[in-house]
């Protein structure tokens, strides 16, 4: 066991209409996964990696997974939850709702939909060494599992954007991010807000560092991506 972690901020409050009809009386984190709930397999990893504190950030069937994982204490995590309201706050939205409830300064944001068998303590010993306010976790991906968003030259991320991609766009952000709470200031309270351009402004400030991983990442936010998490948990 590693020392403990940060907290783990997870995203969990989308819609996944990319799963429906999986998807509109269940959300895709009870989806299952050789025979266990999505979520399982990811506390799971959270928990041996060391860590101890989870927040979900919930919306749309939320209740099910609050009621299903509980207080955490079974998967050997402490789990609180944060819902996004009447309105889907979106991933920097919700994650700015959330914030009173983090402990500490500093936390992990993970995809409700991602499973990422990295070296977490490696990356977060590479945000403290970064002193930056944020770190982004990169791979190379070359379009090869999904499109790839990011350039990543010198040991640096000069670019990253999901909408206007360039042929220099080798990196895709894995997934699994470093935050301090200052990140969020110009983040509005209980609106909707994208993460995008909280990267963007944090690139354009020198303020977002990177750590490369070089372990793919794994997912459930399509059928495809299922049946390869199926597949790897299986031989792993």
């Amino acid at each position: 066991m590693t020392k403990e972690l940060f907290p783990v901020v997870v995203i969990a409050g989308g819609l996944a209409t990319r799963l429906r009809p999986l998807t509109e009386t269940i959300p895709k984190a009870l989806l299952d996964i050789n025979g266990e709930p999505f979520v399982v397999h990811q506390l799971r990893l959270l928990a041996r990696e060391g860590v101890k504190k989870i927040v979900f950030c919930i919306g749309f069937l939320g209740e099910q997974i609050e009621n299903f994982v509980g207080d955490g204490s079974r998967f050997g995590v402490e789990v609180s939850y944060v819902y996004d309201g009447p309105v889907l706050l979106g991933t920097a939205g919700a994650v700015k709702k959330a914030l009173p409830v983090v402990s500490g300064d500093t936390f992990f944001v993970l995809n409700g939909d991602s499973y990422l068998p990295c070296d977490h303590a490696a990356v977060q010993e590479s945000f403290i060494k970064s002193k930056k306010q944020a770190l982004m976790t990169v791979f190379h991906n070359e379009g090869k599992w999904d499109t790839s968003n990011v350039e990543y030259m010198n040991n640096m991320i000069v670019n990253y954007d999901k909408q206007n991609r360039t042929p220099r766009m080798l990196h895709i952000d894995y997934g699994l991010e470093i935050f301090t709470k200052q990140a969020f200031a110009s983040v509005p309270d209980n609106e909707p807000f994208d993460l995008v351009p909280v990267y963007q402004a944090l690139l354009k400030e020198n303020q977002l560092a990177a750590h490369v991983v070089t372990q793919r990442f794994y997912e459930n936010g399509s059928l495809a991506g299922i049946k390869a998490m199926e597949e790897y948990l299986i031989l792993s």
